[in-house]
C-alpha cells in the first residue's frame, strides 16, 4: 500500500471507469493515478467486502475509504444502509462523491475530508470498516483500534483487513474491546473482528 491513501496530494491525474461484481452487486468506481490502486479493487478491500459481517440496516463507517469501494459497494448491496466514508486525500473524497452518485447510492453515503475520527466526531455507527495503508504503519492502525469504541453504538463492531502486523493489532483489539477474532485468514491477509459490548442490529455476510 501507498502512503498517499491516507495523505493528500496536490496534483491531479486523469480518471477513468473501472467495474467489478463484489457482494453480489455489480459496481462502477472512476479512478486515479492520485488515489490508492487505481487499477482494480486491491485484494485486501476485496476480502473485507465479501466477508465482513455488516448489519442490512443501520450505519456503516468506511475509513481511509479512498475513491469508496467498501462503503459505496455495502450501500449498493443493503438498501438498509447507511454509510458515511472518511479520507484524509482531497482527490480521493471528490472520486468517492462521484463514484456514490454514479452508483445511484448518494442518498444514503456521506463522504468527509479528514483523518481518522476527527471528521465524525459526535457520531456512532453500528460497523466501522477499514484497510489501512501499511505505510502509515501501526500507530494509524493503534488510533483506529484505540478510537473505534467512542464511535460504536452497543454491539458494533470494527473490521480490518491487514497484510501484516495482524498479530499484534489483534491483541490489540483484545486489550481495547476485552475480546476479539480473527474472521479470516485468506491470500496472505487477516480480516480482524471485534464487537462493542451491548445488544445491536443482526449482521449479514
Amino acid at each position: 500500500m501507498t502512503s498517499h491513501y491516507f495523505r493528500p496530494r496536490g496534483r491531479r491525474g486523469p480518471r477513468w471507469l473501472v467495474s467489478d461484481h463484489l457482494r453480489g452487486v455489480t459496481v462502477e468506481f472512476y479512478v486515479s493515478t492520485d488515489v490508492f490502486s487505481p487499477g482494480e479493487v486491491d485484494t485486501g478491500t476485496r476480502l473485507l467486502i465479501e466477508h465482513a459481517l455488516v448489519p442490512e440496516r443501520g450505519t456503516v463507517l468506511d475509513l481511509g475509504c479512498g475513491y469508496g469501494v467498501i462503503g459505496i459497494t455495502l450501500a449498493k448491496a443493503y438498501p438498509g444502509l447507511r454509510v458515511v466514508m472518511v479520507d484524509v486525500n482531497p482527490r480521493a473524497v471528490e472520486l468517492a462523491r462521484l463514484n456514490a452518485r454514479h452508483n445511484g447510492v448518494e442518498d444514503r453515503v456521506t463522504v468527509l475530508q479528514g483523518s481518522l475520527y476527527e471528521p465524525v466526531e459526535g457520531m456512532v455507527f453500528d460497523a466501522i470498516l477499514s484497510n489501512p495503508p501499511l505505510a502509515a504503519g501501526m500507530k494509524t492502525v493503534e488510533e483506529i483500534i484505540r478510537g473505534a469504541p467512542r464511535h460504536l453504538a452497543p454491539g458494533g463492531s470494527l473490521q480490518l483487513v491487514m497484510k501484516k502486523g495482524a498479530n499484534k493489532a489483534l491483541e490489540l483489539m483484545r486489550s481495547v474491546f476485552g475480546e476479539a477474532r480473527v474472521l479470516l485468514r485468506k491470500k496472505g491477509y487477516t480480516i480482524l473482528y471485534a464487537r462493542k459490548l451491548g445488544q445491536g442490529p443482526g449482521e449479514s455476510q
